[in-house]
Formats: C-alpha cells, sequence, structure tokens
C-alpha cells in the first residue's frame, strides 16, 4: 500500500501521521508533499524519517494507492486531476468537492458504502461539526425519521489549524505580561472571547460554515432533514462541542435515546447529570468517539430531544473520519 499525505505539516497532516501509526494502517511506501514553505521539513513514522516533497504538477502520485489531501479548498481543486490521474483515490479534508453529485461525502458511521462508488477517484471528507453531529444522528434517525435540526456549536481554536491555536496560547501570554495582544488568524481576540462568526457570511445571513451543516448533513443521511445552525468561535484550544435540538416524526423516550447512543458506533454517552459527568473539550481532546450527554425531551416540541456532544476536531472531526474511509475501501477490496 503506497499512501501520500499532501499537507503533511498542517494540524490535520501531521494528526494523519499520528492516526496511521496508531491505527496500523498497512502502509508499505508513504510520500510526504506541501508548499514551498514546507518542503524539505522532516517527520517521523513508524521509526523511519520522511522529507516533505514540494507539490507539483508531475508523476509523484505515479502507483500511490491513497492520497490523503487537507492543503485547502484551493489546492486540492488545483492539484485534484494530478492526484487522481493514475488511479490514485483521493480523500480529500477540504470544502473543494463536497457537494459535488459525483464525490461521495462520507462518515463511516452513516454512509460507509457511498464511498465504495467514486467515479472521479475522489471521496470528501465532510465539515468536521458536520461529521460530529451525523456520528450522533444516526442512531436516532434509526429509531424515528429526523425532521429538524436546531444547532449551535462551540468550536476550539484548532477548526482555523495549528497556527491559530498558537496565536491563542500567545494570546494568553501577551495578557498574563499585559502586553499588546496578538490578533491575525481571528477577526478579534479570541482569548476570554467568543466569535459569532465562522467563515463568511452567505446573503442569507448565515456563514458558510452554517450552511455547511445544512447542506452535508442532508448528503451523508441521504434525508430531507433541515438544520439550522449558529457556529461560535470559542476560546478551548483543540475539541469542539455542539448544543443540538433534534426534532423527529414521532416522539421517543429519552432511554431509548440513551440506550441507542450508548450502543453506536463511535460515540460514548457520558450522561449522569447528578453527579456532573457530561462532556467536555477539556476531556474530549485527543479522544476518537463523540461523547455525548445532556440527553433530555424538547421542553418546546413533543416530538423533540436535545442533547449536548464533544468531539475532538481534528481527529474524528478530520483525520480519523478520512482514515475509517480508507480502512473501509481497503477492506472491501
Amino acid at each position: 500500500m503506497k499512501v501520500a499525505i499532501v499537507g503533511a505539516s498542517g494540524a490535520v497532516g501531521q494528526e494523519f501521521l499520528r492516526v496511521l501509526e496508531q491505527r496500523h494502517f498497512p502502509v508499505d511506501e508513504l510520500l510526504l508533499f506541501g508548499s514551498p514553505r514546507s518542503a524539505g521539513r522532516k517527520y517521523s513514522f513508524c521509526g523511519k524519517e520522511y522529507e516533505v516533497k514540494l507539490l507539483q504538477h508531475n508523476d509523484d502520485f505515479k502507483g500511490v494507492d491513497i492520497a490523503f489531501t487537507s492543503a485547502g479548498a484551493s489546492t486540492s481543486r488545483e492539484f485534484a486531476d494530478t492526484i487522481t490521474k493514475f488511479g490514485t483515490v483521493m480523500i480529500d479534508n477540504s470544502s473543494a468537492f463536497r457537494m459535488e453529485p459525483d464525490v461521495p461525502l462520507v462518515v463511516p458511521e452513516c454512509n460507509a458504502a457511498d464511498a465504495l462508488a467514486h467515479p472521479r477517484n475522489i471521496i470528501a471528507n465532510p465539515n468536521c461539526t458536520t461529521i460530529m453531529m451525523v456520528v450522533v444522528l444516526q442512531p436516532i434517525e434509526n429509531l424515528s425519521h429526523i425532521t429538524d435540526i436546531h444547532v449551535a456549536s462551540y468550536q476550539s481554536a484548532s477548526g482555523a489549524g495549528a497556527l491559530a491555536m498558537a496565536e491563542l496560547e500567545q494570546q494568553y501570554r501577551d495578557l498574563a505580561a499585559g502586553s499588546e495582544v496578538t490578533v491575525d488568524k481571528f477577526a478579534y481576540q479570541l482569548a476570554y472571547n467568543v466569535i459569532p462568526q465562522i467563515d463568511a457570511f452567505t446573503d442569507n445571513g448565515y456563514t458558510r460554515e452554517e450552511m455547511k451543516m445544512f447542506n452535508e448533513t442532508r448528503k451523508i443521511m441521504h434525508s430531507d432533514v433541515r438544520c439550522s445552525a449558529m457556529c461560535v468561535r470559542i476560546s478551548a484550544l483543540r475539541s469542539h462541542s455542539e448544543a443540538v435540538w433534534i426534532g423527529t416524526e414521532k416522539p421517543l423516550e429519552v432511554k431509548d435515546v440513551q440506550n441507542a447512543l450508548a450502543s453506536a458506533p463511535g460515540v460514548i454517552l457520558e450522561d449522569d447529570p447528578q453527579n456532573r459527568i457530561y462532556p467536555m473539550p477539556l476531556f474530549t481532546a485527543g479522544k476518537d468517539e463523540i461523547h455525548v450527554g445532556r440527553v433530555r425531551k424538547d421542553l418546546c416540541n413533543p416530538c423533540g430531544i436535545t442533547l449536548w456532544l464533544s468531539g475532538d476536531q481534528i481527529r474524528k472531526g478530520a483525520a480519523l473520519n478520512a482514515v475509517q474511509i480508507a480502512e473501509y475501501i481497503i477492506s472491501h477490496k
């Protein structure tokens, strides 16, 4: 198995290396690619050192079986043909191809089989907040069809990449030292703050991040469900959280929902509020599963359930999901 990672120096690229090694993914040969700024850097994988090559329009991907790409939508669009022209399956972490009708958008716990039909040799990894939410929605959908979703996301600095995480840490150092606060990756100071905007606003007043949750959820779940989202950046370093209100066709009992979640793949139920047991990003960082708690009836909707979830945006929200897609493809060859 010959594997490539495009964007190897970024936060998700680095997580790809960790996840592949931890899961003993069958890598016989590994290639790392990056921008001119990253080319020449060296990283360790399974006891060997690998140097990042400059991503170029050439034949470097000849013989590569799977390429994990996480270098941004513009790079994915520019290099997709170069990466796939020899038959390489490109599992792309950007937004470039997610809504293309001939590109599957896959979360293995929900629609793994979609990954087997990839006519352009491209499979799209969904947005991190969508991935985390649909993993939790699927076992509820199995109980009763979900008609509508309201969700508020609480997204950590990690969602904006490694430099954003470093900026948040630097802001706290600046504040402690009484220095001018460094603000570059975010529109405003994030330390001691929340910013109710992630990505650019669209004409309907929702951000592109919020519209991703609407559109991607429908494609992944093959559903007519409606999703209204409010996406917010918070000063957690890593791991996103979401408060979700779910409307179903028929009323569901809380215990039935909890039981379904407890037995669902990729989900851990942490739901004992009387003993202050519920998911928090401080404790879900670095974990593979989506942690769920505070499951209860929606007081505004007799067919409604509300819950809280938290999960690692860089792992299940990005690298892990892509690797799981690759594992599924390999297991069905």
